[in-house]
C-alpha cells in the first residue's frame, strides 16, 4: 500500500521499521522538528527522522499541518493510507479526508479506556491488569474513532513504563501490519467506541512523580514504576532528593508513614500508611543509580530515620 507515515519517539519507529520490511510503499514521513536533548542541549533528531533517513525516505518536519501549502503536498501523494503513532501533532479534518482509506492512529491501551497522551503510565498508577494496542480509524476528536484491531498484554507486577512501552512498540507495530493486510482485504469491522467506558490519559506532571508515604505500599510502588524511566519517582532524604528507581511493596506495618523501618542486603524497608516499601535501587542528584548495598556503602542509613513526601519536606525546610 501506499503508506503516508506520522510519528515520532521510538514506539513510532518500531512500527515504521515493520511497515518497510513489510515491503509497503512508504511515500512520506512526517515527524516532529528537531528538538533540544541531552546535557549540551543540541537539537537532535527524531527517532522516525534518523530511521526515514537510514532508508532514504522522504521526510518533513513541519510545525503545523493546517496550512495548505503542507496539505497540497500531501494530496499529491495520493496515498491510500496515512499511519499515525505517537505524532504529537493534531491532523485537521482535511488532513484526515486526504488518504482513500484514511488515517489509521496505532493506540497504546485497549480504546475506550485510556484515551490521550499518557496511556502507558496511567495504566501503570490505575493497577490496570492488562493493557493493549488498539489500531482506530481516525476521527475529528481525541482517540475517539472506530476500533479497528485490538490485541492485549498483560500488565505484570514487575512492569515498568519502559518495560511495558516496549511490549507495546512491538506488538503496535506487528498490530499496524495485520491491519493493513486485513484492510486490503476488505475485512476489518469497524466498531464505534462505548462513551460509557472512556477515560483520559492525561499528560503527566513531574510533580506526580513526588512520593506520598501516605499512600499505600502498593500505590507507592505503581508510582515507582509507571515513572522510571522518566520523570523518576522521588522523595526527600536529609534535605535531599532522592529517586527512587526501583522498589517492592510488601505486608506488614510497625512504622510512621515515610519511617525507615529495616536496613538490610534486600533493601531499606519503608513504613506506607499500609503496608511497607522494600527500596532497592536509588540515585542521588548528580549520581548515578546504585542498587542499595552500593547506596549503604557510602551513606549511613539507619531505622528510624525519614523518607519525606513533598508537603513534610515543604513544612521542614521552607
Amino acid at each position: 500500500m501506499k503508506i503516508i507515515f506520522a510519528g515520532t519517539p521510538v514506539f513510532a519507529a518500531t512500527a515504521l521499521d515493520a511497515l518497510i520490511k513489510a515491503k509497503h510503499e512508504i511515500m512520506l514521513v512526517l515527524t516532529q522538528p528537531d528538538r533540544p536533548a541531552g546535557r549540551g542541549m543540541k537539537p537532535g533528531g527524531s527517532a522516525v527522522k534518523l530511521l526515514a533517513e537510514q532508508h532514504g525516505l522522504a521526510l518533513l518536519q513541519p510545525l503545523t499541518l493546517k496550512t495548505p501549502d503542507i496539505q497540497a503536498q500531501l494530496r499529491a501523494l495520493n496515498a491510500d493510507v496515512m499511519v499515525v503513532a505517537a505524532y504529537g501533532l493534531i491532523l485537521p479534518q482535511a488532513v484526515l479526508n486526504i488518504p482513500h482509506l484514511g488515517c489509521l492512529n496505532i493506540h497504546a491501551s485497549l480504546l475506550p479506556r485510556w484515551r490521550g497522551a499518557a496511556p502507558i503510565q496511567r495504566a501503570i498508577l490505575a493497577g490496570d491488569h492488562e493493557t493493549g494496542i488498539t489500531i482506530m480509524q481516525m476521527d475529528a476528536g481525541l482517540d475517539t474513532g472506530a476500533v479497528l484491531l485490538t490485541h492485549r498484554v498483560v500488565i505484570t507486577p514487575d512492569d515498568t513504563t519502559q518495560s511495558l512501552h516496549d511490549k507495546l512498540s512491538l506488538l503496535g507495530a506487528q498490530s499496524i501490519v495485520e491491519a493493513l493486510a486485513l484492510l486490503q482485504q476488505g475485512k476489518l469491522v469497524p466498531v464505534m467506541q462505548g462513551e460509557t467506558q472512556a477515560c483520559y490519559a492525561a499528560k503527566i506532571k513531574k510533580t506526580e512523580a513526588a512520593i506520598d508515604w501516605h499512600q499505600s505500599a502498593e500505590q507507592v510502588d505503581r508510582v515507582v514504576r509507571a515513572f522510571n524511566p522518566t520523570p523518576g519517582a522521588y522523595t526527600y532524604f536529609r534535605d535531599s532528593v532522592l529517586k527512587i528507581w526501583q522498589a517492592k511493596s510488601i505486608a506488614g506495618k510497625t512504622g510512621k508513614p515515610g519511617e525507615i523501618v529495616a536496613v538490610d542486603r534486600e533493601g531499606i524497608t519503608v513504613a506506607c500508611h499500609s503496608g511497607m516499601l522494600r527500596v532497592e535501587m536509588v540515585q542521588k542528584p548528580g549520581g548515578k543509580k546504585l542498587n542499595v548495598i552500593d547506596f549503604l556503602a557510602g551513606n549511613n542509613v539507619q531505622p528510624g530515620d525519614y523518607f519525606l513526601a513533598v508537603d513534610h519536606f515543604a513544612a521542614q525546610y521552607d
